[in-house]
């Protein structure tokens, strides 16, 4: 029982690891003559704007972690009853090892879907900033 509650604790931290993004990763500038006080309200404004924007996508990775745990766990559990004729205590090393395994996946994949809502996301924040007349890098 304790493993399983040991491997429980692992697989649950490897998906925490999942967040939606917190920020832009990339720099803008304000137009020459704009007020700082100015900037930072459009900053905000266009924060959300893109917080907004991949708000289903970081949803999306954040499910993936948890349903692969899930999934594992399960998988782990019947493999391990199966492979012992139903042995009891082959069951809960499975289930453990499936969630581990499971969580492991998860992180992996929900990992390409948190890389493809901050790029989302950056390219919701230059867009807004960008009609807001600040200066934006160009992307080559």
């Amino acid at each position: 029982m304790k493993r399983l509650t040991l491997l429980v604790v692992l697989a649950a931290s490897l998906t925490a690891c999942v967040s939606a993004p917190t920020g832009p990763t990339v720099a803008v500038m304000p137009r020459e003559g704009k007020p700082f006080d100015l900037f930072q309200q459009e900053d905000l404004y266009c924060r959300n704007f893109a917080a907004n924007s991949v708000r289903d996508t970081s949803d999306a990775a954040l499910k993936e972690g948890a349903t692969s745990a899930a999934i594992g766990a399960a998988l782990g559990a019947v493999a391990g009853a199966v492979i012992q004729g139903g042995n009891h205590a082959n069951v809960g090393t499975g289930a453990g090892v499936g969630l581990l395994g499971g969580a492991a996946m998860g992180a992996m994949n929900s990992s390409g879907k948190q890389n493809q809502a901050q790029a989302q996301y950056n390219i919701a924040y230059q867009q807004c900033m960008y009609a807001k007349g600040n200066q934006v890098p160009s992307i080559r």
